[in-house]
């Protein structure tokens, strides 16, 4: 029976997430990224078909039992045998060189034909009972593709509750202190020292961001939202996807709260991530239309290190996003993050500009 610290279950994630992220990486500067188009148009990489490969064997070894909701299957991989041997070479030549920390991730994935298997093994309906397991192998499949932000995201939900949550941001600055500004990470580079976060958090631990390494985990730091006096001093961050958020409604939401800054727009959960350790302050993310609803692994991780770091996270009626619902999050409709004091004023705010347009 695993412990309710979760303290093998946070481990054992953060050194998958680690093993996960230096594969993208690899990818990125090997530029032979092997895009598809899936049925819903967005790009899928063959980072993504490893790094989910890499994060599910990890979890197989250690929680055998447990069930997993993931972003990916390997129907692609299966049609195209080309397309397949590049996943698979990449899998088989990410190793972490900590041999304990290998160790406890189970070491390599046995073939190809059982890598296929593995990254099929995501197909949890999800739901409101038991241990699973939200991967999303690679958050920001297009900032990935450009060299801007996009996160490996992992989260533990135990009858619907997220317990724990990592995120590996490779193209955020390591230091917790740098402001969030456009733009930021395009220039990232493997220079030792400047790039590359893992963020985490247990529920009721608080959260904490370390440097993303090549080897066993680094020194881990306490993070946390920044104090904001003055909501008109806020800067806050939206998707650069158009599709993804109503980026008029955001503008119209910041002049109703005073905020003369521009927003910051990223791709990912390194959005979660950068207001956490109070790079930035809100994170909105408004509905585009009525019928879209937000998958699980594009939230659960954020969701908790955010209020973990002393922020609320709400859907734009003021709601807790709600994991119990299977693979999506049915019950809500967008995401507003915001420090606790200001939380309720921006709710306001976003209510205002959306009941206007009803």
């Amino acid at each position: 029976m695993a412990s309710t610290t979760y303290d093998k279950e946070l481990n054992v994630a953060l050194l998958a997430v680690q093993r996960a992220s230096q594969l993208t990486k690899s990818v990125f500067h090997q530029n032979a990224k092997g895009t598809l188009n899936k049925s819903d148009a967005s790009p899928v990489t063959i980072g993504d078909f490893g790094a989910q490969a890499l994060i599910i064997s990890a979890l197989q070894h250690n929680f055998p039992d447990d069930e997993i909701v993931a972003e990916e299957e390997a129907k692609d991989l299966r049609e195209n045998g080309q397309l397949r041997d590049l996943v698979w070479g990449l899998v088989q030549d990410t190793k972490l060189s900590d041999s304990a920390a290998e160790q406890t991730l189970g070491g390599a994935v046995k073939s190809a034909d059982s890598m296929l298997d593995i990254i099929d093994k995501g197909d949890s309906k999800g739901g409101s009972k038991g241990r699973i397991w939200a991967i999303d192998p690679i958050d920001g499949t297009k900032g990935f593709l450009r060299g801007g932000q996009y996160a490996v995201c992992l989260g533990l939900m135990v009858d619907g509750d997220v317990k724990v949550g990592v995120l590996g941001c490779p193209n955020l600055p390591v230091s917790d202190s740098e402001p969030l500004k456009d733009g930021i990470g395009t220039d990232a580079s493997d220079e030792e020292g400047k790039f590359g976060v893992l963020f985490s958090a247990v529920q009721g631990q608080g959260a904490h961001s370390r440097q993303l390494g090549a080897a066993g985990l680094q020194q881990a730091k306490s993070i946390k939202m920044s104090p904001l006096s003055n909501i008109s001093d806020a800067t806050f961050c939206e998707s650069v996807e158009a599709g993804h958020s109503s980026q008029g409604d955001a503008a119209n939401i910041a002049k109703k709260l005073g905020i003369t800054k521009p927003s910051v727009r990223m791709d990912s959960q390194a959005k979660y991530g950068s207001i956490a350790r109070g790079a930035g302050d809100l994170y909105l993310r408004l509905p585009v239309r009525k019928d879209y609803v937000e998958k699980i692994w594009d939230h659960a991780a954020g969701d908790l290190i955010v209020r973990e770091a002393g922020g609320q996270v709400t859907d734009v009626e003021g709601k807790r996003l709600d994991f119990s619902h299977g693979r999506t999050l049915l019950e809500n409709k967008g995401v507003i993050a915001a420090p606790k004091e200001v939380h309720a004023r921006v709710i306001e705010a976003v209510k205002e500009v959306l009941g206007a347009k009803q």
